[in-house]
């Protein structure tokens, strides 16, 4: 499977991420996105209205990565920024018309490549692989939040 190097869960989820961006690339260019945006309007999509910073926070991403990724987004029609009323340093994120219809394609395309990942497995194993990769995402999360305090 890897050219006759041993697994590793690290080298695995490699795999995993890599083959995801090249077919979320492939899916998302029609509609001028790629597969460093996608997360941030499935935020949007159940909590719209939040503050870039709060975005970054739920997708445990940086500022910088977040500010980029938003850009982008406005750019192309998908989200739209406005000062915070109440915090005039902040920005609220807000999804345009153009994003709202976008929604159901997006989940087509994710659906998809679920099924395309779990294809031979049952749904018993489906289940299992997901409570498993979720215990070692919080583990993960556990480890980081240890070591930046």
């Amino acid at each position: 499977m890897l050219n006759q190097l041993p697994e590793s869960i690290g080298q695995l989820n490699s795999m995993l991420y890599r083959y995801g961006n090249i077919y979320m690339n492939e899916q998302l260019k029609p509609y001028q996105l790629s597969a460093g945006q996608y997360q941030f309007l499935l935020v949007l999509f159940y909590r719209e209205g939040i503050s870039q910073d709060e975005v970054a926070s739920i997708l445990k991403m940086d500022k910088g990565t977040t500010a980029r990724a938003v850009a982008k987004l406005e750019a192309e029609d998908y989200v739209r920024r406005e000062v915070d009323m109440m915090d005039k340093r902040a920005k609220k994120l807000y999804l345009t018309e153009r994003a709202r219809q976008f929604e159901k394609q997006l989940r087509a395309i994710l659906d998809q490549w679920k099924m395309i990942l779990t294809s031979d497995l049952t749904e018993e194993e489906q289940e299992h692989a997901f409570a498993l990769l979720g215990r070692i995402a919080k583990n993960a999360e556990r480890y980081i939040e240890r070591t930046e305090d």
